[in-house]
């Protein structure tokens, strides 16, 4: 199931991945205001990336420890877009999955492809 989808801004590739408020529903912070996600990648490789909720009346999200290496991992740049999914496992509970996608031009019409590992 698909969680959500953002195209990066400069803020998301230099610093910081925020995402919506709503997807707070699908990760459990026990208390806590970061939890560390186990997610897969589209090369199969299993990353952790912290997810912390920013401090104040505002909970906003955000990807820190371990987004910069996923954006270098792939090179990824601003207007390439992420695609999150989550994917439940009754041995395992909730397993994540993250895509990285860039806009393509074919036959005048602009589609997504996936963006394979740089490094």
């Amino acid at each position: 199931m698909q969680i959500f989808s953002k195209v990066l801004t400069d803020t998301d590739v230099r610093f910081r991945f925020s995402f919506p408020t709503h997807c707070l529903q699908h990760l459990d912070f026990a208390g806590n205001n970061s939890v560390d996600l186990h997610v897969k990648d589209s090369c199969g490789e299993l990353r952790v990336i912290r997810c912390r909720k920013r401090n104040g009346g505002y909970d906003k999200p955000e990807l820190s420890t371990g987004w910069l290496k996923f954006v270098a991992d792939y090179g990824l740049r601003v207007g390439d877009k992420v695609v999150v999914h989550r994917e439940d496992d009754h041995n395992l509970g909730s397993q994540f999955r993250i895509e990285a996608k860039r806009s393509i031009k074919l036959f005048g019409e602009e589609d997504w492809g996936e963006v394979t590992r740089a490094n």
